[in-house]
């Protein structure tokens, strides 16, 4: 390599010696790396910088660049940080000890004397002579729950935190660390498992793990559903009884359940009326046409095989006659393929018949829903959710609002999260101009809140009754100022009330643990399989005629249900209506012309005068 030939040279003393050390000492070694190749110093203190001549400073210079540095270091913090409040009242010391643990004897996070304060969790009293025994830095403290959340939460809600907390750590069952909260929809069960899980966030133990499923089901589970079922014996219903007591005597310790009637207190009236409707005369034909074909009957033998070619399986067969029960257009593209079930179908459709333009009069719901969305739309100023579980069937809702000129919002899957709740928020405003919310129940039935409205439609039922009931509680919550009308529209006669009766067993299979009632759940048998294909034709409610019920004769509601009844008692329980005369809901009496056959309804709780 060729050296340049301009001098270097040596400063008679370092620079700038208040510069940071690593780079001090980086440029040092550097340098001296390079001077080592070249010849042998000893001098190795001095700062070498070869190829420029340096200008050695003199004691004022650097006093005077230490100074600069300092005064720009402050500014820029300054700049950099914000004024910050302690949020603790009368608090003197400094701010860098706030969130570190103080030394000294252990005490309670928050006030336990503090007016409303709610304690979890108070230690055993001790005597003068324990007192004098115990190490001050391990002693058992209150564990009080932050007053910003306690503040905020209802008499029930501090009751859910308080067992909840008794549960998660082991107070109510020895070496049990868990609970169930079974809770109806809007008693806030998110905010009482927010206020526990901070409150063991900041003042909890470590847990063990609950045991698993196997056991459960070996010593519970599997005898309790064979005692349930029709054809068990007595030995078995016997041996399921026993094991109920012992399962109910166990889960009372570490389950809390409160149902919504509790929100009576704070919600207005909430009127549940489940409306049973004629199918039309297409929609029956294409019914019956469908359940007799040949495709139906080999899904029905014992030993058909789902997977063979041309077969239709069960469970196929089921989603088409719910589609059916929407509309014929939910069906359409099947009859037009010639589908398994629908090979002669398409010759019991009108003639010309399209899907480009909705034709209510083919839907027995979809034309109750066209008069009811009418009679609402003029004669109150009230908004309405309508629910679905197929966007198909939201499809036909959206053709009916053009048709209608409704001004609407749709919520399916497709909808991001952001946009989700810029939607709702603009919706439950005053000032919208929207009147139909739709909602798929699979994309928003959890978690919405949609005050704005205080009409709800659920069109049609799920196998799982409490998906249907997450869907229907998005209107009757926190913040709701008008009486709610919450309506289920079923298709009388059909799979739809099938779905319906059994979304009721399962509601009292839950029922015999959670509430200790009588047991009425049944399971599924072959037999039952096959009547969820059967038309009942000659009746105005399936369901009411399975009840057998002894409140009604030739037609006639002649007993009330006992005054202690609402809506979440049995259906038995529910006032019956085979004519448009005692409902409580005026646009859907101007409905009834237009196919109601049958409304079970019932209101939440009296109305306080």
């Amino acid at each position: 390599k060729i050296r340049s030939s301009a001098p270097s040279q040596r400063g008679k003393r370092p620079l700038l010696l208040d510069i940071p050390h690593d780079i001090v000492e980086l440029s040092h070694s550097e340098n001296c790396i390079q001077e080592s190749k070249r010849r042998t110093t000893k001098n190795v203190k001095d700062i070498q910088i070869p190829e420029r001549k340096a200008v050695p400073l003199s004691d004022n210079g650097i006093c005077t660049m230490q100074k600069i540095v300092s005064e720009h270091e402050e500014r820029v913090r300054k700049l950099l940080s914000k004024p910050f409040q302690i949020p603790i009242p009368g608090y003197k010391l400094s701010g860098r000890v706030l969130g570190l643990r103080l030394p000294g004897p252990r005490r309670p996070l928050h006030d336990p004397n503090e007016a409303n304060a709610l304690i979890v969790y108070s230690p055993p009293e001790l005597s003068e002579h324990d007192r004098l025994k115990v190490d001050l830095c391990k002693q058992l403290v209150h564990v009080v729950v932050d007053p910003i959340l306690c503040n905020v939460l209802r008499p029930h809600q501090r009751e859910g935190v308080k067992f909840m907390y008794e549960c998660v750590t082991g107070k109510r069952i020895d070496n049990a660390y868990g609970c169930i909260m079974a809770d109806e929809m809007g008693l806030g069960k998110t905010l009482q498992c927010i206020t526990l899980l901070w409150t063991l966030l900041k003042q909890g133990k470590v847990f063990k793990k609950i045991e698993g499923m196997i056991e459960f089901r070996r010593k519970y589970e599997t005898p309790i559903l064979r005692g349930q079922d029709a054809a068990a014996t007595d030995a078995e219903r016997k041996l399921a009884q026993e094991r109920l007591s012992d399962l109910v005597s166990i889960v009372n310790k570490c389950l809390i359940r409160r149902t919504s009637a509790l929100l009576s207190k704070y919600l207005p009236l909430k009127y549940e009326l489940v409306v049973c409707i004629k199918m039309g005369e297409l929609q029956t034909r294409l019914y019956k046409n469908f359940i007799q074909s040949d495709s139906i009957k080999r899904s029905m033998e014992e030993n058909d095989n789902p997977k063979k070619t041309g077969s239709l399986s069960a469970l196929a067969a089921i989603t088409l006659l719910k589609k059916l029960c929407n509309h014929p257009d939910l069906i359409y593209d099947k009859i037009m393929e010639k589908a398994d079930g629908f090979e002669k179908a398409a010759l019991l459709l009108p003639p010309k018949y399209s899907t480009k333009e909705l034709m209510p009069e083919l839907s027995g719901k979809l034309m109750v829903l066209d008069c009811l969305l009418a009679s609402i739309k003029t004669t109150t100023n009230d908004k309405i959710v309508l629910v679905s579980n197929y966007t198909q069937t939201l499809d036909l809702f959206e053709k009916l609002c053009h048709k209608r000129s409704y001004n609407y919002v749709r919520l399916d899957g497709s909808m991001t999260i952001k946009k989700r709740a810029k939607v709702v928020d603009n919706f439950n405003s005053s000032n919208s101009n929207d009147f139909i919310f739709m909602l798929s129940s699979k994309a928003g039935g959890c978690g919405l809140n949609l005050i704005g409205a205080n009409r709800l439609v659920m069109f049609d039922p799920d196998w799982n009754p409490a998906n249907d009931d997450q869907a229907m509680a998005r209107v009757w919550r926190d913040g709701q100022k008008k009486p709610c009308f919450v309506y289920r529209f079923l298709s009388t006669g059909t799979i739809e009330e099938k779905i319906f009766q059994r979304q009721a067993h399962k509601k009292a299979l839950s029922s015999t643990v959670v509430d200790q009632e009588d047991d009425v759940a049944r399971h599924f048998t072959i037999n039952d399989l096959r009547d969820l294909f059967k038309l009942e034709e000659n009746t105005v409610s399936d369901t009411h005629a399975k009840f057998k019920c002894k409140r009604c004769i030739n037609g006639i509601e002649v007993k009330g249900p006992s005054e202690q009844s609402d809506c979440n008692s049995d259906l038995s329980d529910w006032r019956h209506s085979h004519n448009s005369r005692h409902l409580p809901d005026i646009p859907l009496r101007q409905c009834w012309a237009s196919g109601i056959s049958f409304v079970f309804h019932h209101r939440s709780h009296e109305q306080v005068k």
